[in-house]
This record gives structure tokens, C-alpha cells and sequence, in this order.
């Protein structure tokens, strides 16, 4: 990896149409086994993306939200990091 890029990594498809993904970009992305993903074919490429799943919030005893889904799908999104970004974001508008 170099300044958040990836070199591009050769993969071929086998007879059944499978693709596997290298893994330093699987790494990258967080994939893991089991996580549906949704493929979308833009501009010659390939885009791959976690698909949208049903989720719902709930606060914990501590107060903060949890996310979850009702096949514990892993969700790759921490609220108290996403929470602290938003604060910082604000800061930098009103300074």
C-alpha cells in the first residue's frame, strides 16, 4: 500500500464465474468471509461495495449507540469515531 493506493493486483475467474479477491485488498477493505457485497459495473470497471443491510440502533448501558443487524452481519462503522469526527468537522467550521 502507498498513500492509501493499492497497487493493481492480476486475479482470474475460474470456470464456475468465481472471482477471488487478493488479499491485500480484501485486508483493505475489511472484507470478510460471509459479508454481502454488492457489484456494479461503471465505466469499464468493476465498483464492489458492502451491500446495504437492515439495520437498527439501540443505546448501551454506557450510553452510546449500537448498531446491529439481525443476521450479525458485521457493520465496519464506529459510531464513537464517526461522533468525534462530526465534532472535529464542526470545530474547523466555527474556528
Amino acid at each position: 500500500m502507498f498513500n492509501g493506493s493499492i497497487y493493481t493486483m492480476i486475479a482470474t475467474i475460474d470456470k464456475a464465474g468465481r472471482l477471488v479477491i487478493p488479499k491485500p485488498l480484501r485486508d483493505a477493505m475489511g472484507l470478510k468471509p460471509g459479508v454481502p457485497l454488492d457489484l456494479t459495473f461503471v465505466d469499464g470497471k468493476i465498483e464492489i461495495e458492502y451491500a446495504p443491510v437492515e439495520a437498527w440502533v439501540r443505546i448501551a448501558e454506557d450510553g452510546f449507540p449500537i448498531i446491529e443487524t439481525a443476521d450479525d452481519t458485521p457493520i465496519d462503522f464506529d459510531i464513537r469515531e464517526e461522533r468525534e469526527g462530526m465534532y472535529r468537522e464542526r470545530e474547523e467550521r466555527w474556528l
